[in-house]
């Protein structure tokens, strides 16, 4: 039975219920008066005089007329509160049948309000927060498709170019064109560094899954913030000059200053930086600067270069996955897309930042910061802290002091301590019988001897 049937029923229920028992007390009323059998049957008849309080003048009114009266102002009565309800409870009910209908096609652009401040109030806010955060979810869902797809492409073409350079110099060498050793020497050198940006953009791809999937394993080490970027700033001076662009090197560090970090992890970040940036140089006179301050409870390192530098709708953006500036993807900019994400995953998990300052035509500087030893000590053991207020329940049993332990272990460790100990005296009784034994084997060789 739907829910408009019901209510009707209801009503007619609500209407005809009152009006027998009235009926009934006519009657009742009727042969109380002294009218019996058929004569209490004619009730409707009767004349009752009904008057005002305070007032002298009757006026009489017959059972039926007063009978119908009655009838009349309930049914009214009746029907006004049953539409006022039926309209309370089937409008909301309509308007969350309509939204789940359009959820269901697949149309989450609506909004679901509610008018009054009842229980259906709190059911629509339920309702429209489902709502939101389906739409949320498929949002991300179209987000992380089109990265997917974006990746797909960008590997795609990453690979097929320096793939394509490679079977073409492997040809010309299998046709004899190089056919001096300097050539030779050449082709062979130019499919070593196309193997290398394959290596390399693997390995970027490799890094890219553990970070989307946080399975990144990081070995933190106590670094000398000197040491350390004096060694980096070394590697990246040869390959700089390899490549024919300027390096220069600062470090405003004291000698003391330490760091809690991953140095694989921190030689990444700047390789991703130093790299990207020799990506986007349009200059003929190429530099790369490394510079490394103490900022109070940081060390800040700065990578500047003389590129062409990041428009500033842009700049915001560039820490994003598969976020490029350029939507070009020419062979001398190549590159996945997720080299500065990984950065900034990288210094998250280290507790720091990244970000970037650019003007165009005049060059980037890429920033990020490493909290120092006492700092990050103070940090550890916040967290530890935080761990040890786990309850003992959820801890593991070797963690648990001896109180906290079952009874049957207890008993157990105590029969495991008195054991030796009663152990002890039966193995001296052993010995002192082994020695008397002995004895008296001496005793009767000596005997036999006289």
């Amino acid at each position: 039975m739907t829910f408009k049937k019901k209510m009707t029923t209801s009503l007619i229920l609500i209407i005809l219920i009152p009006q027998v028992f009235f009926a009934a007390a006519l009657i009742m009323l009727s042969w109380h008066e002294g009218n019996s059998g058929a004569e209490a049957m004619v009730f409707l008849d009767d004349e009752y005089d009904v008057s005002v309080s305070g007032s002298g003048e009757a006026v009489h009114i017959k059972a039926l007329d007063l009978f119908v009266a009655v009838t009349i102002i309930m049914f009214l009565a009746t029907f006004g509160v049953g539409i006022w309800i039926y309209k309370s409870i089937s409008d909301p009910i309509n308007k969350l049948k309509k939204a789940a209908r359009n959820i269901r096609d697949g149309n989450l652009d609506f909004c679901l309000e509610a008018e009054e401040g009842d229980e259906f109030a709190e059911l629509f806010q339920d309702f429209e927060d489902m709502r939101r955060r389906l739409k949320e979810s498929a949002e991300e869902k179209l987000v992380l498709d089109k990265e997917n797809r974006e990746l797909i492409s960008n590997i795609s073409h990453d690979l097929k170019t320096p793939l394509s350079a490679v079977k073409g110099y492997v040809e010309g060498i299998m046709d004899g064109v190089a056919d001096t050793p300097e050539k030779m020497d050449r082709y062979l050198k130019t499919i070593y560094n196309k193997a290398d940006e394959m290596d390399h953009l693997i390995n970027e791809l490799t890094v890219y899954a553990k970070i989307d999937t946080n399975r990144i394993l990081y070995h933190f080490t106590v670094l000398a913030v000197d040491e350390f970027f004096n060694k980096a700033a070394d590697e990246l001076r040869l390959e700089m000059q390899n490549a024919g662009i300027e390096f220069l090197y600062a470090n405003y560090v004291n000698n003391n200053v330490r760091v809690i970090a991953d140095g694989e992890q921190i030689r990444r970040v700047i390789h991703n930086i130093v790299g990207n940036s020799i990506k986007y140089m349009d200059k003929p006179s190429k530099v790369i600067q490394l510079r490394v301050r103490d900022v109070g409870d940081f060390i800040q390192v700065e990578v500047e270069d003389n590129g062409k530098g990041i428009a500033s709708r842009d700049i915001a953006f560039i820490f994003d996955r598969f976020y490029r500036t350029d939507a070009s993807r020419n062979s001398s900019e190549g590159g996945s897309g997720i080299g500065l994400s990984i950065v900034k995953k990288i210094m998250e998990d280290h507790g720091g930042k990244a970000w970037a300052t650019s003007r165009l035509g005049i060059g980037t500087i890429m920033y990020f910061v490493l909290r120092k030893e006492s700092v990050q000590k103070e940090r550890l053991q916040k967290e530890s802290v935080s761990k040890e207020s786990v309850p003992k329940e959820s801890l593991p049993k070797e963690s648990l002091p001896k109180e906290s332990l079952p009874k049957e272990k207890l008993q157990k460790e105590k029969l495991q301590k008195e054991k030796p100990q009663k152990e002890k005296p039966q193995k001296e009784k052993l010995q002192k019988e082994k020695l008397q034994k002995e004895s008296l084997q001496k005793e009767n060789r000596t005997e036999n001897v006289h």
